[in-house]
């Protein structure tokens, strides 16, 4: 399963570094260094972490959407090529998931940053788009939402945190790997099986009432 094998790799070099600061340096965002020429770092930032709950936070979300969007993937492109789609999703969103940050702050000899939440964000909507109905959970709140509006209630969050620059949380990040996610799967199924996935979309998010919205899990 490649989801597990990236599981695997981000844990092994994220435990590295936790002992590591000198590894950490080399494999951190930096803009500065990307300046430089260092453009390994676009990619190599999504493979560590701060801390175990940073760590244990996005592998576990990458775990439970991953398998499912690689599955969608393999199923509807076939096995190799839907590997290789969901590979390319996960790669190419580290570096576009991180872009804005650069832009932003390419002059700021100080900032770094790390994490894979921009990669998982790409996935999470790459779910939400092919699942939109199927429910989520928020944390410590006991009501479940379908897929789509727990996407729309995410950007919307990460959008007002972005502008208050809230906490060390790279909201940017999460906002543009998962509108990537979206454009990633819509253009993907369409070019390769002419399938177009916002019309599905739009076609499973039609309810008989508005009760159908909610679930109460408690």
């Amino acid at each position: 399963m490649i989801t597990i094998t990236i599981i695997i790799l981000t844990i092994f070099l994220s435990i590295r570094t936790f002992k590591d600061n000198k590894l950490m340096d080399k494999l951190i965002f930096n803009p500065q260094k990307i300046k430089s020429g260092e453009w390994f770092r676009l990619f190599a930032y999504g493979g560590i972490h701060a801390d175990y709950p940073h760590l244990i936070f996005n592998m576990f979300t990458l775990y439970f959407f991953g398998m499912e969007v690689e599955k969608i993937c393999k199923l509807a492109l076939g096995s190799n090529i839907g590997s290789i789609c969901f590979i390319v999703l996960y790669i190419s969103s580290l570096a576009i998931s991180i872009l804005p940050t650069y832009f932003k702050q390419k002059n700021n000899r100080s900032y770094r940053g790390l994490g894979a939440s921009g990669a998982v964000s790409a996935i999470v909507f790459a779910y939400v788009l092919v699942n939109p109905m199927n429910f989520m959970g928020i944390m410590f709140i006991p009501v479940m939402l379908p897929a789509f509006l727990f996407g729309i209630i995410f950007l919307l969050i990460s959008f007002y945190l972005d502008r208050k620059q809230t906490g060390r949380i790279n909201h940017s990040a999460h906002i543009s790997g998962g509108i990537y996610g979206l454009l990633y799967m819509t253009v993907v199924f369409f070019t390769l099986e002419d399938i177009s996935l916002p019309a599905l979309f739009l076609e499973h998010i039609k309810i008989d009432s508005i009760s159908d919205l909610f679930y109460f899990g408690i």
